[in-house]
């Protein structure tokens, strides 16, 4: 068992302490790292974005004026509106959260759903991407190898996020640096070269659109700027992921995730908007088996005057692996958000409750896995075919950001009569609703048959089973909330007359309580009537289960704290004014199990004469649901405890 320690703790590293106030910090992201963390999958998508856009203008290139700064100003635009999310909702949950909370928890359910998908298409995209980068600098017969390098790439990323949010993001720092700085430099060099050419680029792209308006109609015109504009949605992919994990960011967070929604939208505009602008000036073409980012970088490089080959391709081979890299890294931002809004979802019990558990190191571990099992099942299906995963990819995106935009319009209408301030956010977020909404509504029209039916199934898939498991676990709660209700209150009074300190001669009874009072009140009566006047001692052992909810911030493990010592003193009270010693022992920690287990060894070493008590929850129609959606804890422990040659009874409760 040491050496499975050891092994652990060597490849994800050291069990933090979620208690020490010193763990937060330390665990806490700047903007300028999680500008990395959560700002790569947006620049990473100018390496794929763009090209979409600027291939669907076909042969009207001087139209990519226009595209560029539409794309500039659509970044802006989005993040400002989730510069409102930020404020509004600053203990994260971005889009899942504006959903629910501003329009009702059947749209939240719709938006998380889509963020679930849309992260995974996060993943299987950014890789996918990521591979064709760094293959274009190889020959056309290596692209038979690049499935399998994607998916050793996820099988990597997934075991990189284990170790931690600020961890990972470290790793990949230098890639992300590596990237902005080649890349800055790339896009400055390429548009001046064509310096003397910038004065006509303006009247150029404006003859172009009243030449074609004067052919075929103004209507026509607008709508192929429309659609190129729309194909090239996946641009603004990756602008949500500061308001999801806002509570991640250094204090104080507003002004940091503010900061940090800064440094992308900047970055994004410059780059997707430079590199538009490039494909035009340079008059790229697609080549075979490189992506037209490779194409018009070698023809900038070109420009360079290198002596020898060997330097050219040097750095073109430079540029490349840095955006090769750079979409490895973005695929981080699908690992961290995905498990995120998997753990809000779970609180609102849309999905099982496993996945507001935290690891030894504070990650979403079960999101973490869900995420790379996902992705290696899309890239799979799809083969990494870019085109295919970019369409998949961008429908649950613009789906995601209209839902939180209408809400954000629905909240400032509402409040339009406190002061001046609501005008700008409305009109803002009614602009931003109406760009999303329209590349929405056409991207699933243009690639409802080239794959978006498929983004429509499986986000709808998710929607039905999420009603499926809330509707079960509400059943359950409210079976459970009846004999909760029977022991409501405060303890009940205890004569002075009453034993209170345990003997440790005397036979005890060492009961595993939880957080519903109905479920321990029935394992200690069911003690009492199976063993009569056989137990003197009772002693009540309670975890503070340290999960994603609980771990937000100090004052929500305070309030976790005071409501086990609550009910303990219930437990403490009852069994003193009924003739029996009592007393507890509480345990805080991320893995239930392994902290009652501590706590039980303890206790029956100091009471020798002792047998463990819990109740079980029973279920008469046992289906994949109850099966899954509850945790077997107290079976766990008593296996333990067997194999240790201890004594524990389940108790079973019916909950129906």
């Amino acid at each position: 068992m040491l050496a499975v320690d050891k092994i652990r703790n060597l490849l994800v590293g050291k069990p933090l302490d979620p208690l020490d106030p010193r763990t937060r910090h330390a665990i806490a992201v700047t903007p300028i790292l999680a500008w990395v963390g959560l700002g790569a999958d947006g620049l990473s998508s100018s390496c794929y974005g763009p090209e979409e856009a600027f291939l669907a203008l076909g042969q009207h290139t001087s139209l990519a004026l226009f595209l560029a700064l539409a794309t500039a100003a659509t970044v802006f635009i989005i993040a400002l509106g989730y510069n409102q999310v930020i404020e509004l909702f600053p203990t994260g949950g971005g889009g899942y959260r504006v959903a629910t909370a501003l329009l009702g928890p059947r749209p939240g359910l719709v938006s998380g759903a889509a963020l679930l998908v849309d992260y995974v298409l996060t993943v299987a995209t950014s890789l996918a991407s990521g591979v064709d980068a760094f293959f274009s600098l190889l020959p056309v017969s290596a692209q038979a190898f690049k499935l399998a390098t994607e998916l050793t790439l996820i099988v990597l990323m997934t075991g990189l996020n284990f170790r931690g949010m600020k961890e990972s993001i470290l790793v990949l720092l230098p890639i992300f640096l590596a990237f902005v700085v080649l890349h800055l430099g790339l896009i400055v060099y390429g548009v001046a070269v064509h310096g003397d050419h910038l004065a006509t680029v303006v009247p150029g792209a404006v003859g172009e659109a009243r030449h074609m308006s004067q052919a075929v109609g103004p209507l026509v015109v607008a709508a192929l700027l429309m659609r190129a504009f729309s194909l090239g949605g996946g641009t603004y992919t990756g602008l949500e992921a500061v308001s999801n994990n806002v509570n991640m960011l250094a204090a104080p967070r507003v002004p940091n995730g503010k900061r940090t929604m800064l440094y992308m939208s900047t970055s994004l505009a410059f780059t997707a908007g430079g590199i538009i602008l490039l494909y035009m000036l340079w008059n790229a073409q697609h080549v075979e088996g490189q992506t037209l980012n490779a194409v018009v970088f070698g023809s900038v490089i070109d420009r360079l005057g290198f002596d020898s080959s060997f330097a050219r391709h040097a750095l073109l081979a430079a540029v490349l692996a840095s955006e090769a890299g750079l979409l490895l890294v973005g695929a981080q931002t699908g690992f961290l958000d995905g498990p995120a809004v998997l753990s809000n979802m779970a609180s609102d019990s849309w999905v099982p409750r496993h996945f507001r558990d935290l690891s030894t190191r504070l990650v979403r571990q079960n999101g973490i896995v869900v995420m790379g099992v996902a992705s290696l099942g899309i890239l799979l299906w799809t083969h990494g075919d870019v085109t295919i995963l970019v369409v998949l990819y961008s429908i649950n995106v613009f789906l995601t950001f209209s839902l939180s935009l209408l809400g954000l319009c629905i909240y400032w209408w509402r409040h339009r009569r406190e002061g001046d301030r609501w005008l700008r956010h409305f009109a803002l977020s009614a602009l931003g609703l109406a760009v999303t909404s329209s590349v929405l509504v056409i991207t699933l029209i243009e690639k409802f048959t080239a794959g978006g039916w498929l983004t429509v199934l499986v986000t709808s898939a998710v929607v039905a089973l999420c009603f499926l498991i809330r509707r079960h676990y509400t059943d359950t709660r409210a079976q459970i909330a009846k004999s909760d209700a029977l022991f409501a209150g405060a303890p009940p009074e205890v004569g002075d007359d009453a034993p209170t300190k345990p003997d440790p001669a005397q036979p005890t009874a060492i009961v595993l309580v939880g957080k519903h009072r109905g479920a321990s009140m029935h394992a200690l009566l069911w003690v009492n009537r199976l063993f009569p006047g056989h137990f003197r001692n009772v002693i009540f052992l309670a975890v503070g289960e340290v999960d994603a909810q609980s771990y937000e911030g100090a004052e929500h493990l305070e309030r976790l704290r005071q409501t086990i010592a609550a009910s303990l003193d219930y437990y403490v009270a009852h069994c003193r004014r009924h003739g029996l010693a009592a007393d507890y022992r509480i345990g805080f920690g991320t893995d239930p199990v392994a902290e009652f287990m501590k706590l039980a060894e303890t206790a029956m070493e100091e009471f020798p004469n002792s047998v463990c008590f819990a109740s079980k929850l029973l279920f008469r129609r046992v289906n994949f649901l109850t099966a899954r959606l509850h945790n077997q804890t107290p079976l766990e422990i008593q296996t333990r405890l067997h194999l240790q040659g201890k004594q524990m009874v389940l108790l079973p409760m019916n909950v129906e």
